[in-house]
This record gives structure tokens, C-alpha cells and sequence, in this order.
């Protein structure tokens, strides 16, 4: 009787969680994980794409009336984390990386995400570099922010066919068996920069036609998604698939050549990650987030411009002990630094806060 009256018992809560949600996103993802950590733990989650709501009243206004709402969570500091600014109950907040990449070079955005930070009880970082970014731009103490990489999970699914995968692409001939297939995962926007690689990749691929460039992702940017369908329309050796889900996604990413990154910005690119749990290597652009996971010639490759990134793809190409090594350690860092366990005891322990 005595221990039973001193164990913890965990007060269970209902908490209204915002991100943006474009289908078969990374943010997508990322924040169904997250709500499987909280609905874990007992809580009840309500998660809500940033879109349905227009302004921090709204939110108020659909708390206010749903008194079992007791704490809030939100993925990016701006697009999710201002619409929390007018809610009386307490909440947390993720930082996207676009935020603290991009968002915070705006005045007027940078004023909104200080207020959001400074009301918030916890924020997570992917990183320490987003970490200490926070503090020097946002004027945040470090107590608040927590560091926690993204934690990975793959499924790749068993009943996939790469040719057939690869004709809904566009890709064409008796011999897609044999080429080496470089896949550009990306949501449509601008920040993502899908064309940076593409006239240069289409001069590499003239040269050696065995090398195809396929871009997929959602269209998330329209202006941009029309943009880059016509520039792959008459471009020779570049391909445009539409997004899949990530059992899908995953086994595509199993049988291509690299897994191709050439964000402008990243927080933590999941398509990274996974590629190197799944045993793929990586070649990157040479940005910030980027360089937080991938270590050149260690865990993957890094480039900093079009023509790099084809001189990085042909050491890949002729090197067998480069690409053997890229693709061990990349495993092996996976395994190490990004642990769903980690990761869910993080969260949980942070919504406790939130009481």
C-alpha cells in the first residue's frame, strides 16, 4: 500500500496540435509521429493543418469553446506558432527550420516568433546549430529550448515494381533496369529549389544517357509546380513522379541510385535520413541543416553548386569504397542519433510541462 501511494500517475489531457499538413509531406509525417507519442502516453490530440485557420483568433475562439482543451502544441515558429498567441491555455512549439532559417530575416515575422517563443513553456530543435540560432536571433533562454533530432522510421512496400515506378515517371525504354537513377525528394515550393540541379544534370545525362534525375514530392507551390512540369517536359533526362506514400516512397528509394537534396533551407531533411537508414547514399547541398546530419564523404556527400554536385555523383559512381563507406556510416548515425524511443521519451516528458 505505502509504494502504491507514492507512484506516479500521469494526468492525461486533450491538446490541440497545429502544423502544416500537406499530404505526404515531411511536416505531414513528421507531426503524425509526434501525435502517436502524445496519444501514447494517454493524452488525446486534435491535429489541425495551419491552413484551416486564418487568424490567432480563430484558434481562441475554437479553444475557448472546447473546454477540454487543457495545452497546445505547433510545428514552425511562424506559419503554426502565431496562431497560439490569443489562447489562454499552455502550449509548446517545434521549430520547422524554415522559420529560424528564413522567416527570422523578416522583421515583422521575427517580432511575431519572439512573442510566440517568449509565451511558450518548451520548444524543441532539431538541432544545436537551430538551437543556437533561437537564442542569438530570438533573444531566448536556453533553458526553454531542448534539442531532439528527428527520429526515423522506414517501411518499404513488398509488392512495389521499379519498372512500373518508373514508366508512371515518364521514363521510357527497354532498359530502365539499367539506370542509375538519381531521386530528388521534395515538396513543390520554392525554398526546396527542385530546378537548381536540372540543366546541369540534363547536359551529364546527354553525355551519359544510364543517368536519370526523377523529381517527387507533393505540388505544394502551383505557380511552381506548373513551372517545373514544363521545364522536365523539355528536359532530356529529368522526370517529374507524383508523390507516393512513404511505404511506396521508401521502396523507390531502395532501388534508386543516391537520394538528391537541394533545399535552399532545411531543418532536418527526413528524406536524408531515411535514405540512410534504408541504405542509400546521400549527395546534399551544402547548406546549414544539411551539414548538421551529413558529414562529406563520411555519412554522405555534399556539394555547392550544379556542376559539384555531378563531379560529387561521379566519385560515387567510380568509387565502390567511397559509396560502401557513405553508406555504413550513414546507417550507423541513423541508428546512433536518431532513435524513436529517444525521441518519444523527449516529447513526453516535455508535455508534462503543459499541466
Amino acid at each position: 500500500m505505502h509504494l502504491r501511494r507514492h507512484e506516479a500517475v500521469t494526468e492525461t489531457m486533450k491538446l490541440l496540435f497545429i502544423a502544416c499538413l500537406e499530404p505526404k509531406s515531411g511536416n505531414h509525417t513528421t507531426a503524425q509521429r509526434i501525435r502517436s507519442y502524445i496519444e501514447s502516453a494517454g493524452h488525446t490530440c486534435e491535429l489541425r493543418h495551419v491552413e484551416e485557420f486564418e487568424s490567432p483568433s480563430d484558434v481562441a475562439n475554437l479553444v475557448s469553446q472546447n473546454p477540454q482543451i487543457e495545452a497546445a502544441l505547433a510545428i514552425h515558429l511562424f506559419k503554426a506558432g502565431r496562431l497560439l498567441l490569443d489562447i489562454r491555455v499552455p502550449f509548446g512549439i517545434i521549430f520547422g527550420g524554415t522559420d529560424l532559417n528564413e522567416d527570422v530575416k523578416v522583421e515583422t515575422r521575427r517580432v511575431v516568433m519572439e512573442k510566440v517563443l517568449h509565451k511558450a513553456r518548451f520548444a524543441v530543435a532539431f538541432t544545436d546549430k537551430l538551437k543556437k540560432e533561437a537564442e542569438l536571433y530570438l533573444h531566448s533562454q536556453t533553458s526553454k529550448i531542448s534539442v531532439q533530432p528527428q527520429g526515423v522510421v522506414t517501411q518499404a512496400a513488398e509488392d512495389f515494381s521499379w519498372s512500373e515506378f518508373l514508366r508512371k515517371s515518364g521514363v521510357s525504354g527497354g532498359h530502365v533496369e539499367r539506370l542509375r537513377v538519381f531521386l530528388l525528394i521534395c515538396g513543390l515550393r520554392r525554398v526546396k529549389d527542385p530546378l537548381y540541379l536540372v540543366e546541369t544534370f540534363s547536359d551529364w545525362h546527354n553525355e551519359n544517357p544510364q543517368n536519370v534525375l526523377v523529381i517527387i514530392g507533393p505540388r505544394i507551390d502551383p505557380v511552381l509546380t506548373d513551372e517545373v512540369e514544363a521545364v522536365v517536359r523539355r528536359t532530356p533526362g529529368v522526370f517529374l513522379a507524383r508523390e507516393r506514400g512513404q511505404p511506396e516512397l521508401h521502396a523507390a528509394m531502395k532501388r534508386c541510385f543516391a537520394v538528391v537534396n537541394s533545399s535552399i533551407s532545411e531543418g532536418m531533411s527526413a528524406a536524408i535520413l531515411e535514405a540512410m537508414d534504408l541504405g542509400v547514399p546521400v549527395v546534399a547541398r551544402d547548406i546549414p541543416g544539411n551539414k548538421a546530419v551529413v558529414q562529406h564523404e563520411v555519412t554522405g556527400l555534399l556539394y555547392s553548386s550544379p556542376q559539384e554536385f555531378v563531379r560529387q555523383s561521379q566519385r560515387l559512381l567510380s568509387d565502390r569504397e567511397l559509396r560502401g563507406r557513405v553508406i555504413r556510416n550513414g546507417k550507423a548515425y541513423v541508428g546512433k542519433h536518431h532513435s524513436l524511443k529517444r525521441e518519444r521519451e523527449t516529447y513526453q516528458r516535455l508535455l508534462d510541462t503543459l499541466h
